[in-house]
């Protein structure tokens, strides 16, 4: 930060990848920069007005919601899960703390947020709920957040009222983005900011963020897109593996799904999951790969300028449609290309991928990714230079600079 607590975004994105993640200490605050929730270009006078106003208008919006489904406030309880009947305890008494410290706030203060929310009210005023959709959506997610992974720290004991907290920030989700409102799998995405960020007002906006960008992998469209680009990618990596996985009793890849949609949150063990879930959000790789584009750009000017070369002569270098995220997922398939071999169906395809919940090791698994993603840049890096050398070029605007530039990690 410098000395009004701005932040250089790309050399924290820089720093995530190249450290392999943020200490846990540090996590809490780098994430809020990292999801979008805190601009990184803001001063820290600005994020403490900016907070006030984030936490009036999620006060406002939930409020909302619940008003308009008052039979849905509170979780309906079969009383067969006394873990969650008691985190239903523990839930109300957090609110009647949270009411008291309102009740305690002075004058000025209460002055100030009484502003704030007739701004939100003012703000939120034309949205209107499908009542269908919105009941819908909170049935599932009902059923949905108490299956959340209980057994981490953060759901134990008193924390069991996290479940409850976690529950009313996906309805107050899914009650304003009705274009995607809930899909499963969300509440294992949300619980990961919850935990990290400890807070209901910040975590809703950080997931809020984050699925800006992401929503898509929710929809059958986004996620087959997805699914298309990872077996592309082993096309490219391992043909015979590929040929092997897009077998008609293989499904075709569909056992990446939750791989790909989750961040790989089960297949490592927590605090690595975390690490590779910020060492991915970081998109450094996808960052430097705008710049290499940039390059090939002016490349592609100066040939335009320099000779009569069509554009259908060019040959194809860096698919930047292939994220981090892929050669992950292309790592551990080649990392157990032989037991892939051996699946004849999808029944043991999913019970081999099953086996691997929690038993992969991120620090090797990084490492075979780079490896895997630097032979493939090289690859086309190479390719392109032999077709398209020009001399004279600046070392900054060398397009195999530009790759090798990626692997300055450690």
């Amino acid at each position: 930060m410098d000395a009004e607590g701005r932040v250089d975004e790309s050399r924290l994105r820089m720093h995530i990848f190249k450290n392999g993640g943020v200490s846990p200490s540090e996590r809490g605050l780098v994430w809020r920069f990292l999801f979008g929730m805190y601009p990184c270009s803001s001063t820290a006078l600005e994020r403490s007005l900016l907070q006030e106003q984030l936490v009036v208008r999620y006060r406002v919006m939930k409020r909302k919601w619940q008003q308009f489904l008052p039979s849905s406030v509170r979780m309906h309880l079969n009383g067969t899960d006394a873990e969650l009947v008691a985190a239903v305890g523990y839930f109300d008494q957090r609110q009647l703390e949270a009411q008291q410290q309102t009740q305690d706030q002075t004058e000025e203060i209460r002055d100030r947020l009484a502003f704030l929310e007739l701004q939100a009210q003012i703000l939120f005023e034309r949205v209107t709920f499908d009542q269908v959709e919105l009941r819908e959506a909170t049935r599932i997610i009902d059923k949905d957040a108490p299956r959340t992974n209980r057994d981490l720290s953060y759901y134990q004991g008193e924390g069991s009222g996290n479940l409850l907290v976690l529950r009313d920030i996906l309805i107050t989700y899914a009650a304003f983005h009705p274009e995607v409102s809930y899909a499963q799998g969300m509440n294992d995405l949300c619980s990961r900011f919850l935990e990290v960020l400890d807070s209901e007002v910040d975590t809703f906006w950080s997931f809020s963020c984050y699925m800006e960008k992401f929503s898509k992998d929710f929809r059958a469209d986004g996620l087959h897109r997805k699914i298309e680009l990872e077996a592309a990618l082993l096309k490219e990596l391992d043909p015979q593996l590929y040929t092997h996985l897009v077998t008609d009793s293989m499904e075709s890849f569909t056992f990446c799904h939750r791989w790909l949609l989750l961040g790989f949150q089960r297949e490592f063990e927590h605090s690595d999951a975390l690490r590779l879930f910020e060492i991915l959000s970081c998109d450094h790789l996808e960052l430097i790969s705008q710049q290499v584009d940039r390059a090939r750009y002016q490349e592609r000017l100066a040939q335009k300028h320099s000779t009569e070369e069509s554009p259908e002569s060019e040959l194809q270098a860096v698919n930047t449609d292939f994220t981090f995220e892929l050669f992950i997922c292309a790592a551990i398939l080649l990392e157990n290309r032989e037991s892939l071999l051996q699946c004849r169906d999808e029944v043991q395809l999913i019970q081999f991928t099953t086996s691997l919940q929690g038993t992969l090791d991120l620090n090797s698994t990084l490492k075979k990714a780079e490896q895997h993603f630097f032979n493939y840049c090289k690859r086309c890096a190479w390719d392109y230079m032999n077709g398209h050398c020009r001399e004279h070029k600046s070392k900054e605007e060398d397009f195999l600079y530009q790759i090798r530039s990626l692997f300055v990690l450690r």
